[in-house]
Parts: structure tokens; sequence; C-alpha cells
């Protein structure tokens, strides 16, 4: 990134709308703007905050009328100079306008760049920059919500508490390396222990509402597994109240999985239509189809066994064992569909519990659906107010490391040299949360993630 350009992208979505905004973010900002609009004042004497009315031209051809927003530096989003120009929407005359600002010296910004703009000048912090992302992204309102509030810092905060009573606690034992000769105790050991261990939890508090921020942030996942004619596709278009998946009663007909949401009680589902299973199959397309199935369910939260009870309640008993077995950190559902086409079940002799519906006939559907719901509200109870991701969780993980070879280091006696190193270890994992210590590697693939404009 070339922080002395100024850049230029639509922050809106494109496409036919009532209104658009294109933004304008660097030292030339207001020079470059000046170029093409034509207003009561020049925007480089604009005073900051301010919005004005005017023309917009490329040369002397009128291409819309706009208002344009003054924001100076460093009181901006991104910390630069900033116009953002109000426009009508739809595709040519933005782009036309995109164009012209690119021909009076601007160029077009990156995915992300404004926001990673926004991060190298201060103004936010890396937390608050994957909030941004989560609050775009958000497919909930749980999650919009506490995204919102991360983009305030509390997660920061939380961060750099916790970062600075372990720099204390660092400076205190490294003081005492330098009384060594004198048997000067600047800390209390037992003392020092008790803050590790309440530190290691905190960290394991936050690691544990790692689950719940993947479904606030993608959705609850529900795989739909069974062997063919089970009636997966069925019940997938009858949990959706719309028809989705092809209903054949060939056996084999779903090849690949197929994807859709449904919203229940504010919690988005994502849910899967899977390949039967089975393992006698010889079309190649049907087999990569199995394949993907497997690679699905391991990503998935709530795996619900379709059984096709005409032919037996414990028909697919032995694909519900072996799978329990496969993906253990997964919840299961043991559903006995086609209900409707039999007249005697001895439920009494059962010993695991089911859930008995008829996909044709829209029988137990919403007992399903509760069933559901709730499974996902369970998996909410343990969320945080932050919405955690894969990054955060890796680096908690060795920020516990750390810390507990510390405690290791002190129960045998270790001199502070060696526990502090482990300390040190866990206060510059610290600072990689918040983007303090930077790895460029991470910061490109994070900022890649962003749609442009943004």
């Amino acid at each position: 990134m070339n922080s002395q350009t100024t850049i230029c992208a639509q922050a809106t979505p494109p496409g036919i709308s009532g209104l658009a905004v294109i933004r304008l973010s660097g030292k030339d900002a207001f020079t470059i703007a000046d170029k093409c609009f034509k207003g009561k004042i020049l925007l480089k004497n604009a005073p900051s905050h301010t919005i004005h009315y005017g023309k917009f031209y490329d040369s002397d051809t009128l291409l819309d009328t706009i208002t344009a927003s003054v924001f100076r530096a460093p009181h901006s989003y991104t910390g630069e100079n900033i116009i953002e120009i109000g426009c009508h929407g739809g595709y040519v005359v933005t782009n036309n306008i995109i164009s012209t600002l690119i021909y009076s010296g601007a160029t077009i910004a990156l995915p992300g760049e404004f926001t990673q703009r926004a991060f190298l000048n201060g103004k936010i912090d890396l937390t608050q920059v994957e909030a941004v992302a989560d609050i775009i992204h958000s497919v909930s309102k749980q999650g919009s919500h506490i995204a919102a509030r991360q983009l305030l810092g509390g997660f920061k905060k939380r961060i750099t508490a916790i970062r600075q009573e372990l720099l204390s606690v660092c400076a205190l034992l490294e003081l005492e390396l330098d009384f060594s000769h004198e048997d000067i105790e600047f800390i209390d050991k037992s003392n020092l222990l008790i803050l590790l261990y309440n530190t290691i939890q905190t960290c394991r508090d936050l690691l544990n509402s790692f689950s719940a921020s993947s479904v606030l942030r993608d959705g609850f996942r529900v795989g739909l597994v069974g062997f063919p004619n089970a009636g997966k596709s069925t019940l997938f278009n009858a949990l959706l109240d719309k028809k989705r998946s092809i209903v054949s009663p060939i056996a084999g007909t779903t090849r690949d999985y197929i994807e859709d949401s449904l919203s229940l009680n504010g919690i988005s589902i994502q849910l899967y239509d899977t390949a039967g299973l089975r393992h006698d199959s010889t079309d190649t397309i049907e087999i990569e189809g199995i394949e993907f199935t497997q690679k699905l369910l391991e990503t998935s939260n709530l795996i619900i066994i379709v059984n096709d009870v005409s032919v037996s309640p414990v028909y697919s008993l032995s694909l519900y064992e072996h799978l329990v077995k496969l993906y253990p950190e997964s919840k299961f559902c043991y559903v006995q569909n086609k209900i409707d086409c039999v007249t005697n079940i001895d439920i009494h002799n059962l010993n695991f519990s089911s859930i008995f519906i008829s996909a044709t006939q829209d029988i137990g559907i919403k007992q399903l659906k509760d069933f559901i719901e709730k499974s996902a509200s369970e998996n909410l109870e343990r969320i945080s107010d932050v919405l955690l991701n894969t990054r955060h969780s890796v680096i908690l993980s060795k920020i516990i490391s750390s810390l507990e070879i510390s405690i290791q280091s002190l129960e045998n006696g270790f001199s502070n040299e060696y526990v502090s190193i482990d300390v040190r270890n866990a206060i510059h994992f610290l600072g990689e949360i918040t983007g303090e210590f930077m790895n460029e590697e991470i910061l490109n693939t994070l900022f890649s993630s962003f749609c442009i404009g943004k």
C-alpha cells in the first residue's frame, strides 16, 4: 500500500439505486475533487464535517448533481483528508465519476484499503478492523450487535488490561534480577501464581465462546445425512418451506450438497442436503458427492441422521454410531422419516431417542425445527461480548501455553529470568491480537477479504 497516493472507490454496492457514495481519501483529496466539483466554494476551503451541494464535471461535460462531504485529517475515518461524494445510483454515473477522479489524479482503492489506512494511521486497532468485517458480513442480529459494540473498542480494552498487568509483573520480575545478590523480593510468588492462573482462565473463557462466535458470524450449520432414498431432500424442502432440492425415488439423485438458509428465532441456520451415503456406488460423480458430504460434516454444528422408518427404525443406526465416532464435537439427531408409510412403530423398545416425522405430510416438522432452534440457542449460551475468530483463538491458545510454562517454571523454583521469558511471550501474543505487533501476511489476508470501498 502506498500511503502517499489518494485513493477512490464506490462505498455503496454497485447497481441501480436512488443514491450512491463514492469515497476519496488522501493528502490530495481536496485538490482532485476541486478539479471536478463546482459549488459555491472550493472544497479545499470548506470547514471539516460540512456538506456542499454542487455539480460534478468531466472537463465541460456535466455528469451529475452531487453532495460533497468534507472531512479533514486527522478527524476522518482513515485519518486522512476525505471527500465523500453523494451521487445518483446506477452503473453509468458512478463509473463515470470514478473514472474522472482517476483521470484527475486518484488511484482506485484496493479491497479494504480505506480501513487499512485507518488502522495504519492509528484510528482503530486490529480487533476493531475485524469488527468492521463482522458488521458487514454478519448473518444474525445478535452477531451484528456484538460486532458493533466490539467496534467501540471493548475487546481491545480487555486485552490491553491483561497485557498491562503482565507487563507490570515482568517489570518486577526483571527488577528482582538486578537485586538478586541482595535477596530482595519485589513480587510475592504465590500472588503471581494466582494472577497467572486467573489470566489463563480469562483466556479460556474467551476461547469457549469461539464456537458461538462462529455461529453468529456464519450461521448454525446443520447437515442432513442418511442412506439413499431416506427422504433427505424432501425434508430439506419441508424445513425451508419451499422446493429447493430435487426429489426423486431414484437412489443417488443428490450428487453434491445443496445449501440454503432459514431463520429460527433470529438465528441464521445454514442447512445442507447431502449426497446419500453408501459404499457400493460405482458412479464416480456420486462417489465425489459422498466425499463432499464427509468434508461438510466436519464443520457441521448439528448432524441430522435421516432414517427411513418404513424399512426399520434401526436401519440407519450403524451409520449414526459411525458418524458419532468420526465427529465427536458435533451434536446429533436421529430422525425417523416416513411415519405415514407404517402402521405400527414400537418406540418403547428403542434404546435411543428419535424425532418422528413425515416430510411429505408435514408431520413433526415443527418439532424438528424447535429442536434445531434449541440446539443453536444452547450453542450461543457461551458467547461473551466478543466475536472471536480463528486468528484470535490460535493466539489465545499460544498465550495459555506460554503462561502454563511460566507457571511450571515458578513451581519448579526456576529463576525469574526463565519465568519472565514466557510471560514476555504471552505479552507479545496479546499485542498480536490488537495489531500492536503486526504480521504483514496476516494483515494482507485480512484486508483482502474486505469489499472495495471499505
